[in-house]
């Protein structure tokens, strides 16, 4: 049963500036997570990822990124209510008729956190080199593929030339940094600028919290920005404390040391749902739980490397492994029901772009006794011991790679194990720790293997993995999690990037390219898990979602979260909602797309699991 969600968060504002005392935060630590001893307000969330690094040029991992959008303001932001694009940075945008030039009108009140103001030319810079610094162009170099020049007219004026149309421009998730502080980094680092981790603290950013602290393995210090142009956060602090395990952490949230948990199994979120002063959310889900297959793993030039089982090359063969799966029990039983059975790459979450296989489509439904018939006709041979051989004498024992730190991939491992042995598929179940997981990957020394990603509103970065230039440029260098490369679906990917003004039309490519991943049958999607979430009603008092209806709160497009949530106890505060001028800025906002997710490329040690 859903719990209620939480109130709209109250953003009333508070005129003191943060408190400078620095708490405890050790995983040992029983002091409550509202205040320490000092009076400061402090918000504690568990994590039990350790983050990548703070550069925000080549941040990859989703803990990471979802923390520096709390450092550094973004051009457009995402509408909580809607999820609509919204002004932050850019007050306004146009676009000339042709969608070559793009207009981004900025405010005039934004500044850094050392006190300079945020101008054009620090967005131009920011834009700029990513453009033209590999290095730099890690985490968003997708988003200026089709950028020609970036310049600033003036102070409050970026124009941006396109070589052709984009249709993610509203979706420019970048983070824009000080020019005066990363220009002379990037020049005294050189070569080494993708080691170069930015933990000069306090971080010099624009966002409503300054990056203050980092104790590896243990925890991250956040501290309120009292001069953002947005208002000054709520809480005083913000600190990300480590656990290695999650009941661990669910027992700390019992226990009132932390005021928030995410990422909670069915099992966790249930224990919690009668506890007092603590409030569970259950929202949908805007990730999927899939397994890619090797179907012969390749570079960009055609070099073959890894040890992929060679009958996966068939198509028949793939297509036959993802018939034998009922995605409704692997819900049932590997959810616990909490997750909703896929059928296309996109949760339905996001209405226009999601696509499932209906009627003539449903090529690939649950179907054991049509998959063994497949089989047979491809001349895959049933063995005395119940295994098939292939039509090369391969016998069909497959290597499967599953995520041991998340339960629902291991209870869907076990499942599949099951089904698969019904059409005569031996599967190795190898539970691993995730490192060993993504080595597997990289080196391409898997058969089949589990990955998830995280969804957001603009499907293009999703999308982009899965072209023939995510192939690696040398084994180990690959940007996706699967070695899928078809031409077809390279042109509709080019189609929906250039599709800036008819969004049904946009959809459309999208739905076909979700069609050709489902008959290829390399990405296999499985579920769409609900996201489920809790947080100490004793220490927040309102906290706003994302979108209201339905949303979350960790993992925000936006940081609405942390910045609205409002520490319990406060008599002072009050509001009501978000003003709809902090929502929808001043000027004419044109040419809405929905906002877009946020390219990481993926480094060697990065799991699907990992990633945004």
């Amino acid at each position: 049963m859903k719990s209620p969600y939480p109130p709209v968060g109250t953003l009333s504002r508070r005129s003191a500036s943060a408190a400078g005392a620095m708490i405890l935060v050790g995983s040992v630590s029983a002091v409550p997570a509202a205040a320490d001893e000092g009076g400061t307000d402090t918000l504690t969330v568990a994590m039990s990822q350790q983050v990548d690094t703070f550069n925000p040029f080549i941040a990859q991992l989703a803990v990471t990124t979802n923390i520096l959008h709390h450092v550094y303001d973004r051009l457009v932001t995402v509408d909580p209510e809607t999820n609509e694009p919204a002004p932050a940075l850019a007050e306004s945008w146009e676009a000339s008729d042709d969608g070559l030039t793009w207009t981004f009108d900025l405010r005039d009140d934004a500044y850094f956190t050392d006190g300079e103001q945020l101008t054009a030319d620090d967005v131009a810079w920011t834009l700029t080199t990513i453009m033209e610094n590999e290095d730099a162009s890690v985490a968003s170099g997708n988003y200026v593929s089709a950028f020609e020049e970036v310049t600033a007219e003036d102070d409050t004026t970026v124009v941006i030339d396109l070589e052709r149309p984009q249709a993610t421009m509203t979706a420019l998730n970048i983070p824009i940094v000080p020019q005066h502080v990363w220009e002379p980094v990037l020049e005294e680092e050189g070569d080494a600028f993708a080691d170069y981790d930015n933990e000069d603290f306090p971080v010099v950013g624009s966002g409503p919290f300054v990056l203050a602290e980092h104790d590896r393995g243990q925890s991250i210090r956040l501290e309120a920005n009292p001069d953002h142009w947005r208002g000054e956060p709520g809480f005083d602090e913000l600190v990300f404390r480590y656990y290695t395990e999650q009941d661990a952490a669910v027992e700390a949230l019992r226990n009132g040391e932390v005021s928030l948990v995410y990422e909670l199994t069915d099992a966790q979120a249930t224990s919690l749902e009668d506890v007092d002063d603590v409030e569970v959310n259950f929202a949908d889900g805007k990730r999927f739980q899939a397994f890619t297959i090797n179907p012969g793993a390749e570079t960009r030039d055609g070099e073959e490397f890894g040890d992929g089982h060679p009958a996966l090359s068939d198509k028949t063969l793939r297509q036959a492994i993802a018939m034998a799966l009922d995605n409704d029990e692997i819900v049932e039983r590997g959810h616990n029901g909490q997750a909703v059975a896929a059928g296309g790459y996109i949760p339905p979450r996001y209405e226009d772009f999601h696509w499932e296989p209906e009627g003539d489509e449903a090529t690939l439904d649950f179907d054991p006794d049509a998959a063994n018939e497949m089989l047979d006709e491809a001349g895959y041979e049933t063995g005395d011991d119940g295994v098939r051989t292939s039509p090369d004498g391969d016998r069909l024992e497959l290597r499967m790679h599953v995520h041991s730190d998340r339960p629902d991939n291991v209870q869907t491992g076990q499942i599949m194990e099951e089904r698969l042995r019904d059409i005569g598929i031996e599967v190795d179940n190898q539970t691993v720790d995730p490192g060993i997981l993504s080595d597997a990957l990289y080196d391409a020394e898997y058969d089949l293997i589990f990955t998830g990603w995280t969804v957001n509103p603009d499907p293009d970065y999703v999308f982009s993995i899965h072209t023939c230039d995510g192939l690696p440029t040398e084994p180990g260098t690959m940007q996706g999690d699967a070695y899928f490369c078809n031409e077809e679906y390279d042109e509709l990917y080019d189609a929906q990037f250039e599709e800036h003004e008819d969004r049904d039309q946009r959809a459309e490519h999208v739905h076909r390219m979700q069609e050709i991943l489902y008959d290829e049958a390399v990405v296999n999607v499985l579920s769409y898990p609900n996201i489920m979430e809790a947080y100490r009603t004793d220490q927040i008092s309102d906290i706003q979602l994302e979108p209201a209806d339905g949303g979350n709160i960790w993992g925000q497009d936006g940081y609405w979260a942390f910045w609205s949530a409002e520490p319990a106890g406060e008599d002072a505060r009050s509001g009501a909602g978000i003003p709809t001028g902090v929502l929808v800025g001043t000027g004419v906002v044109v040419l809405l797309l929905v906002v877009g997710g946020t390219l990481l490329a993926i480094r060697r040690r990065a799991t699907a699991g990992d990633r945004e």
